[in-house]
């Protein structure tokens, strides 16, 4: 706890740092899952192609990825845009599975229905198909968000603040406090996501709330 609390500054600003990599990637791996899981469950020939490139992405070894990457995009190699792009590529990997199974979840039925009743294209798919897909699409994004949140740490390896310094830093001066304080933060730090991502979706998705029985009879 002495450390911990000679330390306050340095741990609030690795937090910010772990945040700030892990927020853009998973926002990043939804809006491009979005589109690609869409395309694939509305042209069969595509779902094969899609989901095999996707899961082929998370094959990826991390630590490579991370070197490889700035040498493609020209950055410096303890640049945290590699780790917003690589932790992408890692989102989208488990992203667009759970978006085509949420999109193929929406009954055709109501689709037509939608259709016979006037919607649009543009206007079914924000109205009908996207609320319909969206319990699906929250369970696939809260897999994202923990998964990234938890990944970050690896860029500390490199040098890219984050909360994986603390492992790092820790590790190469024996201090035990500082490890510890890495590891519970970073876990603190992937609930609180998830939490959030559970009360957007109860916020944006109101009819999804479960109806609690009541006690003593039939609901």
């Amino acid at each position: 706890m002495s450390w911990v609390l000679g330390n306050l500054g340095v741990i609030a600003g690795h937090v910010l740092a772990h945040l700030l990599q892990a927020v853009p990637a998973i926002l990043l791996s939804f809006l491009l899952a979005v589109p690609l899981a869409r395309l694939a469950s509305r042209l069969g020939v595509l779902r094969v192609g899609i989901s095999t490139a996707a899961a082929l992405l998370y094959a990826i070894p991390s630590l490579p990825l991370f070197i490889v990457l700035p040498i493609v995009l020209g950055t410096s190699i303890r640049s945290s845009i590699n780790i917003v792009v690589a932790l992408t590529l890692y989102g989208l990997a488990l992203m667009v599975p759970a978006a085509i199974d949420a999109f193929r979840s929406v009954d055709g039925d109501v689709l037509r229905s939608a259709t016979a009743q006037g919607f649009g294209p543009a206007a079914r798919f924000w109205a009908v198909e996207l609320p319909l897909a969206g319990p699906v699409l929250l369970a696939g994004l809260r897999v994202v968000a923990v998964s990234t949140v938890s990944l970050v740490t690896v860029g500390g390896v490199l040098g890219v603040p984050s909360l994986g310094m603390l492992f790092v830093d820790g590790f190469q001066r024996g201090i035990t406090a500082e490890i510890l304080t890495g590891i519970l933060l970073t876990a603190v730090l992937a609930l609180a996501v998830d939490a959030l991502l559970v009360l957007a979706g109860r916020a944006l998705m109101p009819w999804t709330a479960a109806v609690r029985p009541r006690r003593g009879g039939a609901a």
